[in-house]
């Protein structure tokens, strides 16, 4: 498999150049956002940045970033369960960059439990966050686009938007209303050069679910090479997980002008997980 940096490269490539676009990630301090922002930063779009992190981490990834592309770097530690946070980074962004041009919704977080033992506050934060929050960013960040009648959403959903897996109601339910949302905000701005599409991963390698790993290999005792496959070969046929870098440069390439006529679409990148 090539290097993130060669796919990276790849995409910037073939993409259409974003210079002088801004784009806003939410969740984009670690995992796939991280990753969506290095793939549209590379093409040379302006980058407002959202997370939770220590701040000296922080000041080394808007660094990074600054020296690495050389463009315009923002960052804001929104608490994305909180509608006047949300409009807030918006505000953030068109104040200090000059517009959001590109949004991507891709915070997000997980409780799993039975229905009937699933905490009530626990319910209403998976959906603040992984739903509410999009919608409110979307309806910050569309009336800029508008004026300049251009525009790409992206809403990172899940092979869980989907299909769906027991105990995991809440986050289901999210990931559903996050790919109707797409489709409705792809027909609102239909005639426009403004589109909406989601992207849904299935099993992506990230810090957390290489702790899944690791908690199984340790619980089963079985080595940790066991447990991946063990894990992969419940839902994801191809046994192989998806890189964030590769969900980088899809949602480059729903920035690019190829895509232009790419609206409300669920794409899947799952290694055959919803070819099922």
């Amino acid at each position: 498999m090539p290097e993130a940096s060669v796919v990276l490269r790849r995409g910037a490539e073939e993409a259409r150049s974003l210079s002088g676009k801004v784009a806003l990630v939410t969740g984009s301090t670690s995992g796939i956002g991280l990753a969506i922002a290095h793939a549209l930063a590379a093409a040379g779009a302006h980058m407002q940045l959202n997370g939770f992190g220590d701040k000296p981490l922080i000041d080394e990834l808007v660094a990074e970033f600054r020296s690495r592309y050389k463009v315009k770097v923002d960052y804001r530690a929104a608490d994305m369960s909180k509608p006047a946070e949300v409009a807030a980074t918006v505000a953030q962004a068109v104040r200090e960059l000059g517009g959001v041009d590109i949004l991507v919704n891709n915070a997000g977080v997980q409780h799993v439990a039975p229905v009937e033992a699933f905490p009530i506050e626990k319910w209403d934060v998976v959906i603040a966050i992984n739903l509410s929050a999009a919608f409110h960013a979307i309806r910050g960040a569309l009336p800029h686009m508008r004026t300049r009648n251009w525009g790409r959403i992206i809403n990172i959903a899940s092979t869980h938007g989907l299909v769906a897996s027991a105990q995991k109601s809440a986050y289901v339910a999210a990931k559903h209303g996050i790919l109707g949302l797409a489709k409705v905000v792809a027909l609102e701005t239909a005639a426009t050069a403004i589109t909406c599409n989601a992207i849904c991963p299935g099993w992506v390698l990230t810090p957390l679910v290489q702790k899944q790993i690791d908690d199984r290999a340790a619980r089963e005792k079985i080595s940790l090479e066991k447990a991946r496959t063990e894990l992969l070969g419940e839902k994801q046929p191809s046994l192989e997980f998806a890189t964030p870098e590769q969900i980088g440069v899809v949602a480059l390439f729903l920035c690019s002008q190829a895509a232009a006529q790419i609206r409300g679409i669920a794409l899947p990148v799952d290694g055959g997980w919803t070819a099922q």
